[in-house]
């Protein structure tokens, strides 16, 4: 049981520090490079661990349109709007709109599935998104937008990195509904692998086209290091456990773990970085872990009366 948590808990640590890892790449290629470097060589070391397993890597031609689509929205859409998004936003007000994704899930599962969002689970949806506000906006614009309302935010800022992360975000929060379907007669792993090779593809292909993009990515040594960090890691190993969990169980409880996202960016950054965390940052990571504990246990929480 602590092992099973700890993996489903592995894909968010993973992620939390793969932005981060990305932000510096952009400075020597486009983001069409970066975006498809992250999922081409993930997607291939992903099928070769899954027939090293002896899994199945044949699909299933009922689910083929289910893993076009899923590919499309998932891996092509997510992965450019996020790295385009990357180029023109910082970790904050992007980290927030990008773990936003579990609201999104939530309704859709709602919707699609009929997965049950009581009172405590909408509340733990809602404190998670509070818990996010806190760990990734500064102090001060929360306080002014506190005071003066939503006009503070920078309408002009809004109109660029950060609508691209929210439209990464949606795709997201679509892809991981869809990864349902299409790998209903077909191994999830199997799915994840070619989904990413599927959707690698035409930014691989924008990569080639683009005519302000050089034909390698100028990166030293150490950069090419960050660029493997998130592509097998955290891309072919993150993705790889999140969508073996998400194909299954408790969809909304499942992706509410991705409020952990900036919290343990924040936290690696202490350790690693030996940065330190402001007052309103430690009360958004206890709020981020308080909801997820509420959304993971909302149906013991909540009894409704015989």
């Amino acid at each position: 049981m602590v092992l099973r948590w700890l993996l489903m808990l592995l894909p968010f640590a993973l992620w939390g520090t793969a932005m981060a890892a990305m932000k510096p790449l952009l400075a020597g290629a486009s983001f069409w490079w970066v975006a498809s470097l992250r999922l081409l060589p993930a997607a291939l070391v992903l099928l070769l661990v899954a027939a090293g397993l002896r899994r199945s890597l044949q699909i299933d031609r009922r689910d083929w349109p289910w893993l076009g689509l899923f590919a499309l929205i998932d891996a092509t859409l997510f992965q450019g709007l996020l790295v385009r998004g990357l180029e023109q936003t910082g970790a904050g007000l992007g980290s927030v709109l990008i773990d936003s994704q579990p609201l999104l899930v939530a309704l859709l599962a709602r919707g699609l599935f009929g997965e049950a969002i009581n009172p405590v689970g909408w509340l733990g949806l809602l404190l998670g998104l509070l818990g996010i506000l806190c760990l990734g906006l500064p102090a001060g614009l929360l306080q002014r937008w506190w005071l003066q309302g939503p006009p503070v935010i920078d309408q002009h800022a809004l109109s660029h990195g950060e609508l691209w992360m929210l439209g990464a975000a949606a795709a997201m929060a679509v892809g991981t509904v869809l990864c349902r379907y299409a790998s209903r007669h077909s191994d999830p792993v199997a799915v994840t692998g070619w989904h990413m090779l599927l959707g690698g593809l035409p930014l691989l292909l924008g990569a080639a086209l683009d005519r302000h993009s050089t034909l390698l990515p100028n990166w030293t040594l150490s950069q090419w290091g960050l660029m493997t960090y998130a592509s097998l890691l955290g891309s072919a190993l993150a993705y790889g456990l999140f969508f073996w969990f998400a194909s299954s169980g408790d969809l909304t409880g499942f992706t509410a773990l991705t409020f952990l996202t900036p919290v343990f960016a924040l936290l690696s950054g202490v350790l690693v970085l030996h940065e330190s965390l402001q007052p309103l940052q430690w009360l958004g990571a206890g709020i981020a872990l308080v909801s997820v504990l509420l959304i993971n246990r909302r149906q013991q929480l909540w009894r409704q009366p015989p």
